[in-house]
C-alpha cells in the first residue's frame, strides 16, 4: 500500500457475511481437534454464504451434485469430489436432491500443525477448491471411514491414528490437483512454520496498514528472513500476501455488503475512497464499483 494510507477510521466494524464459530455433531464437547460427519439429508439443501473463522473443512461428495457459492462466484461440482473450504473463506452450498456427502472439520491450529509436514499441504489450503477424485473416490472414501471411527471411539493411540488418516486424507487430495508452481529451493519445516505464522499475524492486522518491519519485529526475523521464508513456502512476497488479504476482504464487501466506497475504504486501512480506488484498480484490474456491479450481475 502508499505512504498515504492510513487507518482513518478504527472503530468502523465491517461484517458482510456470518462467521460460523464451531461444526460439530456434539457442540457441548469442549475441546476437539477433528470432526466427521456423514450427511444423507433427503431432497434439497442450502446454506447461506458464511465463513469459518476457527476451521478447515474437507467436503467429500461421494455422489449427487450442486452449486458453491463461492467469494460471489457460482462453481457448479458433481460428485465424487471434495469442496475444499480453508478458514475464513465465503462460501455458500446449494446441494441438489439427496447428495451423499461427509464433511471432515478441522480445527485451525491443528490444521497449521498438519499442513507444516508438507509444503504442498499449505499450497493446497492456498485457496478453496473443487477437487475431482474419479477413480480415487473409493479410496477416499475409506480413508474417511476410517478417520470418522477413529475420532468417535477414541482406541487406543487415537491421536497418532487421527494424524496418520488426516495426512494421508490431505496427500491424497494433493495428489489429485495441480498446483501452482513454486520457484526456488524447497521450504524447510521452518520455512512453513514461519510463513504460517506470518499469515496469522495479517489476519489480526491487514486492516492496520502496518509497515512490513513490524511484522518481522513481532515474529523476532529480519526482513530478509520474512521474505525469503515467504518465497520459498508461499512462493509469494510478505507485501503481496498482505496485499491479497485486503483484497480478498474488500471483494467480500463487494460482493455481499452494502457499503458505501469510503465506508468499505476506512474499514480497510484507507484515509479516502481514492487510495482505496486505485490500490484495487492496480490488484485487481477494474475499479471497485465495476467490480461489484460485474459480480452481482453474475
Amino acid at each position: 500500500m502508499t505512504k498515504d494510507q492510513r487507518l482513518a477510521n478504527p472503530t468502523v466494524t465491517l461484517t458482510t457475511v456470518p462467521k460460523v464459530r464451531l461444526y460439530v455433531e456434539r457442540p457441548e464437547e469442549e475441546s476437539w481437534l477433528v470432526n466427521v460427519g456423514h450427511v444423507t439429508d433427503r431432497g434439497r439443501w442450502r446454506t447461506a454464504p458464511h465463513a469459518h473463522p476457527d476451521y478447515g473443512q474437507v467436503i467429500f461428495v461421494r455422489s449427487g451434485c450442486g452449486v458453491m457459492n463461492l467469494e460471489g462466484a457460482a462453481v457448479p461440482f458433481s460428485g465424487p469430489c471434495v469442496l475444499l473450504l480453508p478458514t475464513e473463506s465465503v462460501h455458500g452450498l446449494d446441494y441438489e436432491m439427496d447428495v451423499d456427502r461427509w464433511v471432515v472439520t478441522i480445527e485451525v491450529t491443528y490444521l497449521s500443525q498438519v499442513n507444516a509436514k508438507l509444503r504442498e499441504f499449505n499450497r493446497l489450503w492456498a485457496h478453496p477448491r473443487v477437487i475431482a477424485l474419479d477413480e480415487t473416490a473409493g479410496e477416499f472414501h475409506d480413508v474417511i471411514q476410517k478417520l470418522a471411527r477413529e475420532v468417535e471411539h477414541k482406541p487406543v493411540g487415537h491421536i497418532a491414528g487421527t494424524e496418520a488418516l488426516l495426512t494421508s486424507l490431505l496427500l491424497n487430495l494433493v495428489r489429485n490437483v495441480d498446483l501452482d508452481p513454486v520457484d526456488g529451493e524447497i521450504a524447510t519445516r521452518n520455512d512453513i512454520r514461519l510463513t504460517e505464522r506470518f499469515r496469522d499475524l495479517i489476519e489480526q492486522h491487514y486492516r492496520e496498514n502496518l509497515p512490513l518491519q513490524d511484522y518481522a519485529s513481532m515474529l523476532a526475523v529480519s526482513l530478509v528472513q520474512l521474505r525469503a521464508a515467504c518465497a520459498s513456502a508461499a512462493g509469494q512476497s510478505p507485501t503481496k500476501m498482505i496485499h491479497a488479504r485486503i483484497i480478498t476482504e474488500a471483494k467480500r464487501n463487494l460482493i455481499f455488503g452494502d457499503m458505501s466506497m469510503e465506508q468499505i475504504a476506512f474499514g480497510l486501512g484507507f484515509s479516502n475512497a481514492a487510495y482505496f480506488t486505485r490500490f484495487f484498480r492496480k490488484e485487481v484490474g477494474q475499479a471497485p464499483s465495476q467490480f461489484r456491479a460485474t459480480s452481482r450481475q453474475q
